[in-house]
């Protein structure tokens, strides 16, 4: 099967978009498909790679992040999937792309990946303490109106979490299907975990290895609310002894930086690119912390689960689905006195405790693997599958 993904976020130096579209070259390879990534880039180019190929498309830069552009050219947009004449097309974000692959004239079956949140990420972090979710929604009636559209032009809609299939069905939505991510396998386990990496961490962070550590990574957007994450762990910081390290960099980096100027139990971290040494930080911990709760999925919850890591996340989206009966808490989204009520709770309980049943059930956690074998399943389902092999 030659699967065509249109994957408007995918640049070199990206992170959890990069990290899954390799995984899905190799797992394509491995399940006998040919995976083309189609993403907007500076200039035309091909890459290829075990598995399929990397194509850009000359696009705009995208203003907010330079590292990414976007597709504006419909019609060489459509130029190139005729010449790629694939079984399947794929769309990995419910942004203008989609529209554009919705609208390519070609008969072939096509899948959205809902990779992004927007109503979560935007609407509901602006107006959300000024209006009620229902409000909101009658309000970007306009957005609804655009997925129902995607709705009708694609065969399937996939989503990564149960949280967000839920809010698309209720609005509407009839082809969605969940099916969470999972994390590369072979990578992150409760084995890493170094006490001498986590008494350094804490000594960068000014607290002795008596004191706990929290970890957060991702990128500094607003969505991820890291100033909020920041006021909460100072405010715990004052009865308990408590240092946190964010891992990550970003258009919002400024204000960030502001949040921890005065707290120098806060330390922030460049991005990690070896996923090796992530793994050892995630283990190192005492737990992850996490703001956002307009994730499709959360990657480094994931990760954090597999790592044997306690989680404290919002109660809505991605990241909320990865808490169970045993491994974390939750909080209550966009409420920093709701996270630092949540920390304290998880300090004064003992963060060994906690530790050390995330750490029992830190097995269970999907790979990516698991993941595409159920996409590549479902994709079998439209007929077309094997026009094209590997």
């Amino acid at each position: 099967m030659r699967i065509v993904d249109v994957c408007p976020f995918y640049a070199p130096q990206g992170g959890g978009v990069k990290t899954y579209v390799e995984r899905k070259l190799s797992a394509g390879a491995a399940a006998g498909h040919e995976i083309i990534i189609l993403a907007p880039g500076s200039a035309e180019a091909v890459t290829d790679r075990a598995g399929g190929q990397i194509i850009t498309l000359p696009a705009r830069r995208f203003p907010l992040d330079r590292r990414y552009h976007y597709f504006d050219d419909e019609a060489s947009l459509h130029s190139m999937l005729c010449r790629l004449q694939p079984d399947l097309v794929e769309a990995s974000s419910p942004w203008s792309s989609a529209a554009m692959v919705g609208r390519w004239p070609g008969r072939t079956p096509r899948a959205l990946i809902m990779h992004a949140d927007p109503l979560s990420a935007y609407a509901y972090r602006w107006f959300g303490t000024v209006a009620s979710r229902e409000a909101i929604d009658r309000g970007f009636d306009w957005y609804w109106r655009h997925l129902l559209r995607l709705d009708a032009a694609f065969d399937l809609v996939v989503s990564a979490s149960d949280s967000l299939s839920r809010r698309l069905r209720e609005g509407g939505l009839a082809r969605v299907e969940t099916m969470p991510m999972g994390v590369e396998p072979g990578i992150f386990s409760p084995s890493r975990r170094s006490e001498v990496l986590r008494a350094r961490l804490l000594e960068r962070c000014g607290l002795p290895p008596e004191a706990n550590l929290l970890i957060g990574v991702g990128r500094h957007a607003p969505e991820k609310r890291w100033p909020q994450v920041i006021e909460a762990v100072t405010s715990v910081g004052y009865r308990q002894p408590v240092g946190l390290v964010i891992v990550g960099d970003g258009r919002d980096r400024g204000r960030v930086k502001r949040a921890a100027a005065h707290n120098p139990h806060i330390q922030l971290l460049a991005p990690v690119r070896d996923r090796a040494a992530l793994a050892d930080l995630l283990a190192s911990a005492d737990a992850l912390v996490h703001g956002c709760e307009a994730e499709t999925f959360c990657m480094v919850a994931a990760e954090a689960r597999a790592s044997g890591l306690p989680l404290i996340v919002p109660d809505e989206g991605g990241a909320s689905d990865q808490v169970g009966p045993t491994n974390g808490l939750h909080y209550r989204a966009g409420q920093s006195d709701s996270l630092a009520h949540v920390i304290s709770r998880f300090l004064s309980a003992g963060a060994d405790i906690y530790r050390a049943r995330a750490a029992r059930a830190a097995g269970s956690v999907m790979t990516m693997d698991d993941h595409f074998q159920s996409l590549f399943k479902a994709y079998a389902r439209f007929g077309g599958a094997h026009r094209h092999a590997a």
